[in-house]
């Protein structure tokens, strides 16, 4: 079915404007096709679909509880039936793949890796994987590799937690909250972690095969917390051209010199700040220090955070919304999404900015989502 939005303001060239969007074929069209379905859009935004670069938040999905575990393709129906949502038109699922049992292991890698394609056939938010493959773990290697080549891995991301969750075994309370997602005992999780520590001199050879593997594909790849202008470096060489979650201001800055996207969460400007007590967001992307704004763990923290950055007085609506759309599609090489230009697909997210709230949902140019509430503005 071919739409035409009217009477609201459009995200178009950077600029809000009036006037009436037509989505026809699935894509953005110039102008209106007959016969096309009407949407009555006055007093409301039309903005670019989100795109979500790093969203954990399905794992919630999959385990609700430590210990509880739901069938994969369950999950992902739910987790596809909250994204479309929140408005977010493409979807990076953050698939850690660890040396931990449960959650985030090879087993449940695979169970998901399984369960994805006939999950993207059914939803209307494109679904991809961010895979975040923790450094030293070695037995899943040739499995990511595998993931890579057959193009079931959209994104590499070099993550490496190994030390940081060694560091905490002498916490009764973080070995138990790590036990708990593994689905370990205590001494037994502490004593894994321990033996996986020891090992870590393979990580370079296998991260120079990821990387070579990510560069075949035509995938981008990125470095998760880099601490140092020295990590920043190391995961350049590595193909890293995006710098996730700097735990540094100068190591952001180097990133946007070398022409690079940060990428920080929007739950960090949606609270004010970082919950691990880090950089506070919000002031370095109005700086343009960071350039995208990740739901990191909180799907619905995107389109907030867009708005929460406009009420803060120094960024306009289409910059801060460059934040989740346009930026994030740039950083990950996709061309046809995160602008409203003809020829783009029919991504579009129709946002009430009094709450804000999506009003309705457009994916690749088909209603994907509506608010009951807005069921009056469709026309006969």
């Amino acid at each position: 079915m071919n739409w035409t939005l009217t009477g609201g303001a459009v995200l178009r060239d950077g600029a809000m404007a009036d006037g009436a969007l037509a989505l026809t074929d699935g894509l953005v069209a110039e102008g209106v096709t007959p016969g096309a379905a009407k949407f009555d859009v006055t007093g409301l935004l039309v903005l670019p679909g989100i795109v979500d670069i790093h969203g954990d938040a399905h794992e919630r999905q999959l385990q609700p509880r430590p210990g509880v575990d739901l069938p994969v393709g369950l999950a992902l129906r739910d987790s596809a039936a909250q994204l479309i949502a929140c408005g977010i038109t493409t979807a990076y699922l953050g698939v850690t793949l660890s040396w931990e049992p449960g959650l985030r292991s090879l087993a449940a890698w695979r169970a998901l890796k399984a369960a994805l394609p006939a999950a993207r056939a059914q939803a209307a938010t494109d679904l991809r994987v961010h895979l975040r493959f923790e450094a030293d773990n070695f037995d899943a290697l040739e499995d990511a590799l595998a993931g890579i080549a057959d193009g079931s891995v959209h994104l590499l991301g070099f993550n490496d937690h190994t030390m940081s969750i060694v560091k905490k075994l002498g916490d009764p309370v973080q070995t138990a909250k790590y036990a708990g997602r593994a689905g370990m005992k205590a001494d037994d999780f502490r004593t894994l972690a321990e033996s996986v520590a020891a090992r870590r001199g393979g990580i370079p050879a296998a991260r120079a095969r990821l990387a070579n593997a990510a560069r075949a594909a035509g995938i981008p790849v990125l470095s998760h917390d880099d601490a140092t202008l020295a990590d920043r470096a190391y995961y350049r060489d590595f193909g890293a051209h995006i710098c996730e979650f700097p735990m540094a201001e100068a190591v952001a800055a180097d990133a946007r010199a070398a022409g690079e996207h940060v990428v920080m969460g929007a739950p960090n400007v949606v609270r004010g700040g970082s919950h691990l007590g880090w950089a506070s967001a919000a002031p370095l992307a109005e700086r343009g220090l960071v350039t995208v704004l990740a739901s990191d763990y909180v799907w619905p923290a995107l389109l907030e955070a867009a708005f929460a950055m406009v009420k803060r007085g120094v960024l306009d609506l289409p910059r801060a919304w460059a934040l989740v759309s346009a930026n994030p599609a740039e950083a990950c090489g996709l061309a046809d999404r995160g602008r409203i230009a003809p020829g783009l697909r029919g991504d579009v997210v129709v946002v009430d900015p009094a709450v804000p709230a999506p009003v309705a949902v457009f994916a690749a140019g088909r209603l994907a989502w509506i608010a009951p509430r807005a069921a009056g503005r469709l026309a006969a």
